[in-house]
């Protein structure tokens, strides 16, 4: 019964407009080589920032720049601000889902009836 529930709410937010926006969004992210090699520039330089933390190192003031940079034009651009709009949504809709989800355990948890 949870597992039906469970899939009929994962088909329920695939269908939602805030999930189909985010789906268009990452399909012009695909489909725009500026944006693909901002975002391959974004995580090259994410990985080298971790893997030097983790070393005890900071990064070179340059290779922070050009992080920024990219970042930014990222950003700014249609493409770069058309996905983050759309992410944040799902992210607000996730978190009302998961908002939901625990007020109906608390209230499962509680009640003395047993429904299924």
């Amino acid at each position: 019964m949870i597992d039906e529930k469970a899939t009929e709410l994962g088909r329920l937010i695939g269908q939602s407009n805030e999930y189909q926006a985010m789906r268009r969004a990452e399909q012009s992210l695909r489909d725009d080589p500026e944006a693909q090699g901002r975002l391959e520039t974004i995580s090259r330089l994410t990985r080298e920032f971790d893997a030097m933390i983790a070393e005890g190192q900071s990064p070179a003031e340059e290779q922070a720049k050009e992080y920024e940079n990219t970042l930014r034009e990222f950003e700014l651009s249609p493409i770069g601000q058309a996905y983050l709009v759309a992410r944040t949504n799902v992210d607000k809709l996730m978190q009302k889902v998961n908002q939901s989800i625990g007020e109906g355990i608390e209230r499962g948890a509680t009640s003395g009836i047993i429904t299924l």
